[in-house]
Order: C-alpha cells, then sequence, then structure tokens
C-alpha cells in the first residue's frame, strides 16, 4: 500500500466502527479466551498503552514498526510488541502513555505523531495488563533512538500484513504454557504472537475495510 492512499483512509479509519474482540480472537492464545469481561474486572489489571506507527518507507510504501524486547528475566522477555508500556501517573490520559513511551522506547517524539484513533483494549493474562493500542502515522520516514528496553526495530509493509499468507500457527513452550498451538503472524520472519497479534488482527480488518 503507498503511503498517499493509506494517508486517505485516516478520515474513514477514524470514524469506522472497530471489529473489536470479535477480530482480536481470530489471533487470541486459548488462555485468553478463558477471560470474560466480568473476570477481567474482578482482576483489576493494571494499565497500559501501546502506539501502532505508521510511516512511508524510502520507496514510499506503508510500513509500521514493531519492536523485539530486550531478554530479561521476566514475562515479555525477548517478545515482539509495539512500542508502549504502562501508565504512570503523570500521564494525563491512555494516549500521553503511548506517546510517551513511543518517545522512551524508539525515540518520537508526541508532536510529530498523528494520532488517527483509539483502539480495542487488549487483556494479558501472564502478566495481568489492560493494554489499549492507539493508531498513529508519521508524514516521514523516522530514524529510531532506542533505549536498553529494545533490542532492535522491526520495520513491516502493511502489504505483508494483508497477505493471509502471514496467518500461521506455532507451537510454543512459555513460562505460563506447555506445548501449544497459538494462532500468530509471520511478519519480517518473526512470529508475532499474543496481545500484538490480537491488536494487529483488528488493524488488519480496519485497514481492509
Amino acid at each position: 500500500m503507498k503511503f498517499k492512499a493509506f494517508k486517505d483512509k485516516i478520515a474513514l479509519l477514524k470514524t469506522q466502527k472497530l471489529g473489536g474482540l470479535e477480530e482480536q480472537f481470530k489471533l487470541a492464545p486459548a488462555l485468553r479466551l478463558q477471560y470474560d469481561s466480568a473476570k477481567i474486572a474482578a482482576l483489576a489489571p493494571k494499565k497500559a498503552a501501546v502506539l501502532a506507527l505508521f510511516y512511508p518507507n524510502s520507496t514510499n510504501e506503508t510500513v509500521f514498526v514493531l519492536t523485539k524486547r530486550a531478554s530479561y528475566k521476566g514475562t515479555h522477555s525477548a517478545q515482539i510488541s509495539f512500542p508502549g508500556g504502562k501508565i504512570n501517573k503523570e500521564d494525563a490520559s491512555l494516549q500521553e502513555t503511548a506517546l510517551r513511551e513511543t518517545f522512551e522506547e524508539i525515540g518520537i517524539t508526541a508532536k510529530s505523531v498523528e494520532v488517527i484513533r483509539e483502539l480495542t483494549p487488549v487483556y494479558i493474562p501472564p502478566s495481568n495488563f489492560l493494554a489499549t493500542p492507539y493508531m498513529g502515522c508519521m508524514a516521514a520516514t523516522p530514524s529510531f533512538l532506542t533505549n536498553y528496553e529494545v533490542a532492535n526495530t522491526i520495520e513491516v509493509l502493511v502489504a505483508d500484513l494483508l497477505n493471509d499468507t502471514a496467518l500461521s500457527k506455532m507451537n510454543m513452550t512459555t513460562s505460563y504454557m506447555e506445548n501449544k498451538d497459538v494462532p500468530c503472524f509471520k511478519l519480517n520472519g518473526y512470529v508475532v504472537w499474543g496481545a500484538t497479534a490480537m491488536m494487529l488482527s483488528e488493524i488488519k480488518e480496519l485497514l481492509k475495510s
């Protein structure tokens, strides 16, 4: 998708009905399907926010950025995700959280981002977070400056996300599940699953409409 075509869609993206849980659950691990809204509310999850940032690459194709988390002793070590993190008491809103975390992790200033819209929050059982994604865009190709939380950035073509051949399943063993098949996207040689894949599933449907 050329970036001009993406820009031309922004007005529609802002008002279009979200696919919500129906779209997210197409890429949800079985563990996530066990939690309904009442159970999530009872767990009082911590709040977080992430940014799906779209921009033109060097050939003016629309791309978005993912990050590979640095390795550490924790639930989401080395996973693929959007830039983002937990809300701070200084943040006036979750949107501000998403923009602040994006600046801290990959060096993109809030003033350079046009926020398109808020998407459906995703509950993350292993860490008890409720993460709210935002779509945003930049008019030019950015230069990233990563911090210690990020091992590297991954630039993904929107065209690759929209291609159904990116959909797959992977047998996984983690600290909280063993030998389970999980739905995923395979993008740029990386396996994207869990909360990030659920967010991408909703984004994919929005962009296809």
